[in-house]
């Protein structure tokens, strides 16, 4: 066979079967070479197609996974056996999944009603939620045992005042791998994309947006505030002069580029700088998703109204991923157990088992406290 013949056949396959390289705005007849897989396991999010086909490719999904990493487009949900083990939901129960995201802990929920109950599940995201509703439906989960709503959990009263009370309720506050794996989120300085970091991008204004809005003592505060970044006055100071320059953060990498450059006349090795601009990267980029999705605000929200729309018994658990939340909750649940709304919380937290976190390394930071609803108080 000629060159010419090869490259003749090679265009004549057409496009590859994969749905992100297909585009149905072309004729039948008009062809282009197919787009390959860049690699075994490449890295960037749109070539990794296979990782986000799961059904399809079970193989690398399951290699990805035994590498400790998290595939692409998918979220592995952590603390599963902790949760179940003390939720102990039964067959016939009315639960709440207040953070629905990619549906794994809804999954195994789902599995303890033995198809005798119903869930209410939550989410903010429109993008993830769609996805997720039809994942757990295509696993059998539809709507005579779940209900997933577009809310925000802040207005988890809403939900109840339809759906009755709850026997049983879970919160899981992490950012789901799927939003930050995802470069155009804007959620992770570890990739290139926009500067968004909204929960649900339809509604508010994007990170970018908010640097541009905010002086350097609110940027400043914000970071002491979100996650005691240690250099928070060198990074704001840094953010906004470039501003003034026309220097725009626009970008993921816009906002690592001023990272950088804040900590640049920090006196310490390049050894230990790296490692610093890598987590007060980490404490920014919290710092700022929390700013814009009034993170605090909605939680605290909740945390209110949570013991109003439980049953007598009802057992709550809550994951977090940062001291912020955490005591947070911590405080409300001492709270609602001193004014009487719940009979026992958790004195101490949970944490995933040491082979999850290394099965999952995303689980590290992850703290469950818990707390059930008295029976004594309406």
């Amino acid at each position: 066979m000629t060159l010419q013949d090869k490259n003749n056949k090679q265009e004549n396959q057409g496009y590859s079967d994969h749905g992100q390289n297909q585009n149905p705005g072309e004729q039948s007849g008009t062809h282009r070479r197919r787009v390959r897989y860049k690699g075994k396991y490449p890295k960037k999010f749109e070539e990794k197609y296979k990782e986000l086909q799961p059904e399809k490719y079970a193989d690398t999904v399951e290699h990805v996974k035994q590498k400790g990493s998290t595939p692409a487009g998918m979220h592995i949900s952590i603390c599963v056996r902790e949760i179940l083990d003390f939720l102990q939901i039964q067959p016939g129960q009315h639960g709440l999944d207040a953070t629905l995201g990619y549906g794994g802990h809804t999954s195994q929920m789902l599995r303890c009603l033995q198809g005798n109950g119903h869930i209410d599940a939550l989410d903010v995201d429109p993008i993830e939620l769609t996805k997720t509703r039809k994942r757990l439906e295509d696993q059998g989960f539809g709507p005579d045992i779940l209900t997933v709503h577009h809310k925000n959990f802040a207005d988890v009263d809403l939900v109840a005042e339809e759906a009755g009370r709850f026997d049983f309720a879970l919160a899981d506050l992490g950012v789901s791998s799927m939003q930050i794996d995802n470069p155009k989120r804007g959620f992770s300085y570890k990739y290139d994309g926009p500067l968004d970091l909204r929960l649900n991008p339809e509604k508010g204004v994007s990170a970018a947006e908010r640097l541009r809005e905010v002086t350097a003592d609110e940027l400043e505060g914000m970071l002491v505030e979100n996650s005691d970044e240690p250099y928070a006055r060198e990074i704001a100071r840094t953010i906004k002069k470039r501003q003034k320059t026309g220097r725009q953060i626009k970008t993921t990498l816009d906002l690592k580029e001023a990272i950088e450059e804040a900590l640049s006349a920090e006196k310490m090795s390049e050894a230990e700088r790296k490692e610093q601009i890598k987590k007060s990267c980490a404490r920014t980029f919290q710092a700022l998703r929390i700013d814009v999705n009034s993170e605090f605000e909605v939680l605290d929200t909740f945390l209110q109204k949570l013991p109003h729309v439980m049953a007598p018994g009802g057992r709550i658990a809550i994951l977090t991923f940062h001291s912020g939340e955490d005591r947070m909750v911590k405080k409300a649940f001492r709270q609602g157990l001193r004014e009487g709304w719940y009979s026992e919380v958790a004195n101490e937290v949970i944490r995933p088992s040491a082979e999850e976190c290394v099965d999952n390394p995303r689980a590290r930071s992850t703290k469950m406290r818990w707390a059930i609803r008295s029976d004594r108080k309406e």
